[in-house]
Formats: C-alpha cells, structure tokens, sequence
C-alpha cells in the first residue's frame, strides 16, 4: 500500500480513480486498506501502471 499512497500523494489522483485506471476497480485502494489481499497478477498491474505512469 506505501508504494500506492506515494503515486497517491505525488500525482494527487483520487484514490477511485486510481483504482479504475490500474485494475477497472473504483474501490481497489479501499478495500486494500480494509485488508483486501492483492494477488500476484493484481500486485503485477498496479506495478505496470504505476511505473508506466511515472514521468521520465
């Protein structure tokens, strides 16, 4: 989640927005925070997106 909340922080996105551009899911970052468990495919897209969406 740390690394979530700094792309959070740093591109000051709301976190549903987020949710639906990495996985097509508004309350990803929610429910993550209320113990949802990311699996390795899931943990693989926000990786991509977030390193995809940082600038050069």
């Amino acid at each position: 989640m740390s690394e979530i909340d700094r792309y959070l922080r740093a591109t000051r996105m709301a976190e549903t927005k987020f949710g639906r551009l990495a996985a097509n899911d508004p309350r990803l970052v929610r429910d993550l925070r209320n113990g949802r468990e990311a699996g390795r495919r899931m943990r693989t897209r926000i990786a991509a997106f977030i390193a995809g969406s940082l600038p050069q």
